[in-house]
Formats: structure tokens, C-alpha cells, sequence
């Protein structure tokens, strides 16, 4: 009879059996609970486990329209420029999706910028999947491009491809950039394409060749490096780049390369007639101003606001008020316990013989008590 009525259990209470079994049973764990176990693991097995208040939280909001390469193409078509940011994590990518910028380049720079080194070589693939994925998550609505850092590329396209994959599936990247024009390079981003991955490329100063071109000097000033430029543009559009970076060219060469072009341009110390325009986050916000920070900033680098000034004077009034004992007052020491419970535990410090803990804990609850 028990096996026939089994078999003939509606699906729900077959169902909500067998979680139980997995569980354990809920009426021994909850004595005298007057409720089925269908309702026992609704209540219990089902039940959030976050709690209702929480000190870190906030509201989610509904994600928004992402830009994607058929945006990119239309703002093109439409001859709307495009904006490019290089940031590196979470809180600068936030920023730069708040901003409606077009699209958020994880650049190799992260070496100089973030790490400190004196060049972008430094940067590993790994070092790199890192900030893509932690600036992945600060950025729902821009085109994600990830650079494809020295060495992650250049041995064979098999290498190449690799990377860019893992740029995709570790990194949650959209693109990947890889800087140049040899035919190296273009193959290697003709391989990446035809395995499925949009390619940014990128001519003019590249600064993973700073050893063969000796320090970081613009480009294209002549007019044989000129046509090399426009050649090397050419060569990377054949490859089914979707976009070319120009940096650091004379703007009437960055003017011609764009016109030669049928894909995007995006300029960056390369004058305003290119399709858009990139800089990076730490330096249109002047988020630096100490010596080594200096060196590295670029001429072409508009500051929009001297946030490395501000930075610096908070720190400093932070240090000053710890100091001082000013910080955290009263007003930033927001969890009360009541005066019964800073009675009892008086108590029981003293019968434990520990008089001085007994008074420090009455003193500043008094004192918490005066400055309210």
C-alpha cells in the first residue's frame, strides 16, 4: 500500500520528499511545528540567507542599454564622435559608466599608471585579467576593450588567440587591442578575428616597442613614417580590425589616416579630426602629482580637475584629526550599547578583578554619553 501510494503522490509532495530527506527532517529540528513539510522547507530551506538590514549595501539598479560594435558603427555612420576612457578597476569604471563614455579600454598602462613601473612592459596576461574583470564589474553599460599586454602575442597567432580568448572568458571583455602594424601583427589580428574576437589595433607611438623605437617620441613627423603610419592603418582595417587608436601623430597625418579609413579612429594626442578621442582616467583627472606620476604624464593630456590635489589634502586632515583625537567623534561612532548592559559588564570585569578595564569602558561610555 506505502509503494502504491508513492507512485501515486501528486509531483509536489514527491518532490518536497525527497528535499527533505536531503535536509534532514525539519519537524525533529522544530518541535511541535504545526505546519506540512512542503510549508517547513518553504519557510526554512528556502529562506534568504541574507540578512534584512545589512551595513554594506546599497539599491541595484536595472541594467542599462550596452554599447555594442553595431553602436560604435552607427555613432560612425552618423560621423558622432566616440568616447574612450582607460581605467583600470571597479570605482574608475563606475565612474566612466556613469558618464555615458562609449567605450572603457582596460589598458596595459595599468603598468605605469598603477603598478609603477617606467614602462607598460612589465604587465603580465595574468596582471592584466585581474583589472578586466574587476573594472567588468563597475561597467554595465560601455564597450569593454581589453589590451593585450607585451608578450601575450607575439610568438605565434596560435598565442595570439589564446590570449585574446582569455581575455574574453576570464577578463569579460568585449575586444582586445594589440598594438603595431608589422605583418606580425597583423596576422595576428587577422587569426583573432577569424576565431571570433573584435580587434581594436593600434599605430603611431606604440609603447610596447619602446625598446626598438627608443623612448616614447611621437611618430609619423616625417613623411616616409607618415605613409608607414597610413600603410600599417590600412593593413589592420584589412584584418578586420573595427577600430584603429592613433597616438601621438601630427594632426594633419591623424586627419589622413581617418580619411583613408573606412572604421573608426580614436585619437589620443593625435589633434580632432580623428573619430574619437581616449585618455586615461588618472590623468584628465590630475588624480597624481608626485614626481614619478610626473614623468610619465603625457603633454597631450588635458587636465579636467586636480583631483590628485584633493586626494592629498583629505588624506592629510584624515592623519591630522586621528592625531588630534578628533575623528571619530561621537557623530562616526554610530552602534550604542544600552547602559544596563555597560552596568552588568562593569560588574563582571570587576569580580574578575580587572578594575581599570571596568573603568575605562564607564568613562567613555559617559563620555560618548556628554558628547551626543
Amino acid at each position: 500500500m506505502s509503494v502504491l501510494r508513492n507512485v501515486m503522490l501528486p509531483w509536489s509532495e514527491k518532490f518536497a520528499s525527497v528535499m527533505l530527506r536531503q535536509v534532514g527532517s525539519f519537524q525533529t529540528s522544530i518541535p511541535h511545528a504545526r505546519c506540512c513539510p512542503w510549508q517547513l522547507m518553504t519557510k526554512q530551506a528556502f529562506a534568504s540567507s541574507q540578512p534584512e538590514n545589512v551595513v554594506y549595501a546599497g539599491p541595484s539598479q536595472a541594467s542599462p542599454k550596452r554599447v555594442t560594435l553595431r553602436t560604435l558603427r552607427t555613432k560612425y555612420a552618423n560621423q558622432e564622435p566616440i568616447s574612450m576612457v582607460t581605467a583600470y578597476d571597479y570605482p574608475s569604471a563606475v565612474h566612466v559608466d556613469e558618464a555615458n563614455v562609449d567605450i572603457l579600454l582596460v589598458g596595459d598602462s595599468a603598468a605605469m599608471v598603477v603598478h609603477g613601473h617606467d614602462t607598460t612592459l612589465p604587465i603580465t596576461l595574468d596582471e592584466m585579467l585581474v583589472h578586466c574583470r574587476a573594472a567588468a564589474r563597475g561597467a554595465r553599460r560601455a564597450f569593454l576593450v581589453g589590451d593585450l599586454p607585451f608578450g601575450s602575442y607575439e610568438v605565434s597567432t596560435a598565442q595570439a588567440v589564446q590570449s585574446a580568448t582569455r581575455m574574453l572568458k576570464e577578463g569579460n571583455m568585449d575586444a582586445v587591442k594589440l598594438e603595431g602594424g608589422s605583418s606580425g601583427r597583423v596576422s595576428a589580428a587577422r587569426a583573432i578575428v577569424e576565431a571570433g574576437v573584435a580587434v581594436m589595433g593600434h599605430v603611431g607611438l606604440t609603447p610596447q616597442s619602446v625598446s626598438v623605437l627608443g623612448g616614447f617620441r611621437p611618430q609619423a613627423q616625417v613623411a616616409d613614417e607618415a605613409l608607414e603610419v597610413m600603410q600599417r592603418a590600412l593593413a589592420l582595417q584589412g584584418a578586420g580590425c573595427f577600430s584603429i587608436v592613433l597616438e601621438c601623430v601630427p594632426a594633419p597625418i591623424a586627419a589622413a589616416v581617418t580619411k583613408a579609413l573606412s572604421i573608426p579612429t580614436i585619437g589620443i594626442g593625435a589633434g580632432p579630426a580623428t573619430s574619437g578621442q581616449v585618455l586615461v582616467y588618472h590623468d584628465l583627472l590630475g588624480m597624481m602629482s608626485h614626481p614619478h606620476h610626473a614623468k610619465v604624464t603625457p603633454k597631450f593630456c588635458k587636465q579636467y580637475a586636480s583631483a590628485g590635489k584633493v586626494i592629498q589634502s583629505a588624506i592629510q586632515q584624515y592623519r591630522d584629526e586621528v592625531a588630534s583625537r578628533t575623528f571619530p567623534g561621537t557623530a562616526f561612532s554610530p552602534y550604542k550599547i544600552p547602559d544596563a548592559e555597560i552596568e552588568s559588564l562593569a560588574r563582571e570585569l570587576r569580580a574578575r578583578g580587572l578594575e581599570d578595564i571596568a573603568k575605562a569602558v564607564e568613562e567613555e561610555a559617559q563620555r560618548q554619553k556628554t558628547h551626543a
